[in-house]
């Protein structure tokens, strides 16, 4: 609820401030920013990703390859298809415009999100408890 409340509050900010400004390009920055970190905490509460530590086991198997295919792997497939619908709009929009330059900040916080999840699942770090 924290970071929901916060980011409305980047967004409502940017609105009224000019994007060329400090403050006004914070804004934007911090909208784009946020937005991956409720993507963050709202994907790992909700959806699954196997291999993930913070994600709820499995229990049971699904009959249904696909399903139980979209179910293992939740948080990175839902973290891909919004992304997709990120660079859609972005590529609609003016690159340079007010909007146009949260949004490309978003594509950004997508992809590095997506990698993070993907990169977790294959990298062990030494010494690591997972």
């Amino acid at each position: 609820m924290v970071a929901a409340t916060l980011l409305l509050v980047w967004i409502a900010g940017y609105f009224v401030l000019d994007p060329k400004s400090h403050l006004g390009a914070f804004f934007g920055n911090a909208v784009a920013d946020w937005s991956g970190s409720l993507l963050i905490i709202v994907g790992t509460t909700f959806l699954y990703e196997v291999g993930s530590a913070d994600s709820n086991p499995v229990r049971g198997k699904k009959r249904n390859r696909v399903r139980e295919l979209v179910h293992k792997h939740s948080l990175l497939l839902f973290i891909i298809v919004t992304g997709i619908g990120w660079a859609v709009l972005f590529l609609r929009m003016d690159p340079q415009g007010k909007w146009g330059q949260v949004v490309g900040n978003l594509v950004s916080e997508w992809v590095q999100m997506a990698g993070l999840v993907f990169l977790t699942k294959w990298l062990v770090e030494a010494g690591s408890k997972e």
